[in-house]
């Protein structure tokens, strides 16, 4: 029989391991809450468990996310949505620590919880806990509050909406410049939920407060405000207060805030709309693409290909190709690199003729650039080049300097021209593929690294499934058997991973006839002939049993 004090043991287990020394027990007993809460029942949970996380809330960082984490889950164990307001001490306990991440996991439990409380319980109890942050004395508690009203301000009366607009605004101005980034950061999410008429005045007042900010952390935060309010906005406000904000961060003295511009410019560009992106951001970016700082020029040359797509063909030739030029020859390999990860792109949106005379030049410096990565970039985008000015162009100009990166002392650039090659064939057909690429294939399966030789095995196999299998007993099958009598054995076992890989695509006959009696006569059978002579009797016999199987297998091939 049960007795009375059954019930009390799941909590009695938790309350001993919550304040036993070792961290891994406090955790454990954490990530169970769930399994204890159950046990106790609903009422029990309320009443005794919330209040005993409520009080034990210092401790180490790891046990307290867990805690954060947990809490974000526990609706049904509480009663439902009706009782979803007892969870918020321990969480808002929790919005105050010390720790970042504890306090985020907080907030997003607290939001978790908050979208599924009814409006009434949310200003009776959500909108308390807001204002409680929001005028705490430690700045962590008003970092946190910045996260909430978004959840808070929906439900909230007209005299209610006003005042936590007006919080808001003051954290915005608050001394302490980690709440005024997490004002800024969390502008567009509340900015969403603000009635259009304040958004134009008071959300649009404490955002340009924002943009004047004498930290560059905060201002760089309120680049992302722009692409968040430009989309609430109508368009015409969208252009008289958001398009001079980022024109004026693009000259910025910050370089941060300049990176942040360049990396946010396309969203930045659909906020105002294309024809003003045309009419105005356009020297804004070609002053980004030549700015002083390699890390802005960097952000500002993985966006060429996306900006291109915004203007005409004739603006793009006229204002970004000669930044472009530039940027090939940058002193900056990452810049270099970040332009060749793209700069493909650009072929569709200029058209044949500007990619002929202006990218083609251009694709072959960075084909030739002295950094790995910047021709692995150009190598995996030229499908993109082909679509445009056709594979006879295309094996004129690039497939020279194909050809010699494919015997690139970087083995990474190597693998990538492997990886490329079946894409190159399918395009350049099977003639082009045997007088040029042929060679290179067979080359590769005694290349000095695994890797390489592992993918050139895989290569054929995808050869043979593109050109066919009369092709590949032509072209491949014969090559690849000549190299099974390598004195190394390291090829050999990569001539014998391709037979195999082969075997599959060329089909059960070529397989018969051709590759098995290879393998057998060349690998199988000469260890079995060592073992025929071995001083063990077993191995003796078991091996000549082996042999006169070969043999039969010989003979039916």
């Amino acid at each position: 029989m049960a007795t009375n004090d059954e019930p009390l043991y799941p909590i009695a287990i938790l309350i001993d391991e919550l304040k036993n020394e070792d961290i891994q027990l406090r955790l454990n007993s954490i990530r169970r809450l769930s399994t204890i809460a159950r046990a106790l029942g609903e009422e029990r949970t309320r009443k005794e468990l919330i209040p005993f996380l409520s009080e034990n809330n210092d401790d180490e960082d790891e046990v307290l996310l867990a805690m954060a984490e947990e809490l974000g889950v526990f609706i049904p164990y509480v009663g439902g949505v009706e009782h979803a307001h007892v969870l918020l001490p321990p969480l808002e306990a929790l919005c105050t620590v010390e720790e970042t991440c504890v306090r985020d996991k907080a907030v997003e439990s607290l939001c978790r919880i908050g979208a599924q409380m009814k409006e009434s319980d949310i200003v009776d109890w959500f909108v308390p806990v807001v204002k409680r942050l929001a005028a705490g004395e430690w700045f962590t508690a008003r970092v946190s509050s910045c996260g909430l009203f978004h959840i808070a301000y929906p439900s909230a009366s007209d005299q209610l909406k006003a005042e936590l607009r007006n919080i808001y605004g003051q954290l915005c101005q608050d001394d302490m410049p980690m709440v005024r980034r997490a004002a800024a950061s969390n502008l567009g999410k509340f900015a969403a939920t603000v009635e259009q008429n304040y958004l134009k005045t008071e959300i649009m007042s404490i955002f340009d407060d924002l943009t004047q900010d004498d930290q560059d952390s905060v201002r760089l935060l309120a680049v992302e405000g722009c692409a968040a309010l430009g989309k609430l906005l109508e368009p015409q406000d969208c252009v008289a207060h958001i398009l001079p904000v980022i024109v004026n961060f693009s000259q910025d003295k910050s370089w941060r805030v300049r990176y942040m511009v360049a990396n946010q410019l396309y969203e930045l560009c659909e906020a105002v709309g294309p024809e003003h992106s045309r009419e105005h951001l356009v020297p804004a970016y070609v002053r980004l693409l030549r700015d002083n700082e390699a890390e802005v020029r960097i952000a500002a040359a993985g966006k060429v290909t996306k900006f291109c797509k915004i203007l005409s063909p004739q603006l793009a030739v006229q204002h970004i190709l000669p930044c472009v030029k530039e940027l090939s020859s940058d002193s900056s390999q990452h810049v270099r690199s970040a332009l060749a990860s793209v700069i493909m792109g650009m072929a569709p949106v200029l058209g044949k003729d500007a990619t002929i005379e202006q990218l083609l030049p251009i694709f072959l410096s960075l084909l030739k650039d002295e950094f790995p990565d910047v021709r692995l970039n150009i190598i995996s985008k030229l499908d993109q080049v082909n679509q445009v000015i056709g594979i006879d162009l295309l094996s004129q100009s690039l497939l020279p300097a194909i050809v010699e990166l494919a015997e690139d002392r970087h083995w990474r650039v190597r693998l990538a021209i492997i990886e490329y090659i079946p894409l190159l064939a399918s395009q350049l057909g099977v003639g082009f593929f045997d007088d040029k690429l042929g060679a290179l294939c067979m080359q590769w399966l005694e290349d000095k690294v695994f890797s390489i030789r592992d993918a050139a095995a895989n290569n054929l196999k995808r050869l043979a499934k593109e050109f066919g299998p009369e092709w590949a007993m032509q072209h491949i099958i014969p090559q690849v058997l000549e190299k099974i009598n390598n004195p190394h054995y390291l090829y050999r076992m990569t001539i014998l991973q391709a037979i195999s890989l082969l075997a599959p695509v060329m089909g059960a006959e070529i397989t018969c006839q051709k590759l098995l009696p290879v393998v057998v006569e060349k690998t199988v059978k000469p260890c079995l002939v060592e073992l025929s002579e071995d001083p063990d009797v077993d191995v003796r016999y078991y091996a000549n049993q082996a042999l006169q199987a070969c043999d039969q297998i010989m003979m039916s091939s």
